[in-house]
């Protein structure tokens, strides 16, 4: 059965092979994989994305992404779903915002893929009352924190491409962090901790102008910025790609609830160990003193920092091929798709008969 997907990114981040959020990432290797696939796949995202099918893209927001700017980028989401569904026979419309409430379709089956942290979403909006209507965490860990009343299916664990990760370049001396840089991803810990170390930090990530991130990018990273410890901004998929195999280690200061944590799975297929405190799904994929270490403070971090260099890259990287398969990932979507559609098209079949 050839499909018919609409993708909807978050409408405030754009996507593309070199998206810097998990949440556009996997957006995107669902284009490609649905392209390769021969099905037919539409991705509405905001101006600056790139898709492999069909891109339906709306305004960029210009200034302060207050909420103003939110509800001007909703209002043109909403638009642009009934543009599509208008055009094409849309089989299966696949959301992955946080704000998916604000321009969900009043009806036809809908996949919405939870991406963050369970509590951050409105707690109405995890209990759907359409049975065409399907919510699911990305981690086994992410699903045990549903609230009470929330209705979900089976996570959908993610994966990454780790034939197009792997290099084998050398190991250097300087630890990595890739990340969007806001208050609740705790980059300036990581820089503390690389300085205690006596380690150079390399920081490659994407400051949104939201109010909150701006300032604490100005207020917390900024200050504690020296030629040892650098930010680079925004890395697209071929520099991320050379940092982490050359790296000696990937630091996730978080102290958010990290639902799945992409980019310690890329870390590791490049065979790069991965440093970071043990919240939400991350002990889940990190084992710790074999592909990395959980720590509970700067000081645990900066030991680990040092320590990271001991441990096996071959290890990583063979435990990342066993355990973060992007071609299970890719699969456990189609099978969801197909199994959406199929009910959509037996409600049209039973329609036509009544």
């Amino acid at each position: 059965m050839t499909l018919t997907v609409l993708n909807v990114a978050y409408p405030l981040a754009p996507v593309g092979p070199d998206a810097v959020g998990g949440a556009e990432q996997v957006l995107s290797m669902l284009d490609q994989a649905l392209v390769r696939a021969g099905h037919g796949s539409i991705v509405i995202g905001c101006q600056g994305s790139k898709a492999a099918g069909v891109l339906i893209e709306t305004p960029a927001e210009p200034g302060v992404l207050d909420d103003a700017a939110k509800k001007r980028a909703q209002r043109s989401h909403r638009a642009a779903i009934d543009v599509a569904r208008a055009r094409w026979p849309i089989d299966v419309v696949h959301l992955h915002g946080i704000d998916f409430d604000a321009y969900l379709p009043g009806h036809g089956p809908t996949l919405v893929s939870l991406h963050l942290p369970l509590d951050w979403y409105p707690s109405d909006a995890l209990r759907p009352i359409r049975d065409d209507l399907w919510l699911h965490a990305v981690s086994a860990a992410q699903q045990r924190t549903a609230p009470p009343g929330a209705k979900l299916v089976a996570p959908i664990p993610n994966g990454v491409d780790i034939d197009a990760l792997s290099g084998r370049q050398s190991k250097r001396n300087f630890a990595l962090v890739l990340s969007r840089i806001c208050p609740e991803k705790g980059i300036h810990l990581a820089l503390d901790a690389a300085k205690q170390a006596g380690v150079p930090l390399v920081i490659g990530g994407k400051v949104y102008p939201y109010e909150t991130h701006t300032v604490y990018f100005r207020d917390e990273v900024q200050p504690r910025l020296d030629k040892q410890r650098r930010f680079l901004g925004p890395l697209g998929f071929t520099a991320k790609r050379r940092f982490l195999n050359a790296a000696r280690c990937l630091v996730i200061p978080s102290l958010a609830a990290e639902t799945s944590s992409l980019v310690a799975m890329e870390a590791m297929a490049c065979g790069t160990p991965v440093v970071a405190f043990p919240n939400g799904a991350l002990p889940g994929v990190v084992e710790h003193g074999r592909t990395g270490f959980l720590v509970n403070d700067v000081h645990e971090m900066a030991g680990a920092i040092v320590a990271a260099s001991r441990l096996d890259a071959e290890i990583c990287r063979a435990e990342a091929r066993r355990r973060f398969s992007l071609d299970q990932m890719i699969s456990s979507y189609m099978n969801a798709y197909h199994a959406l559609a199929e009910l959509g098209a037996g409600r049209r079949r039973l329609a036509a008969v009544q």
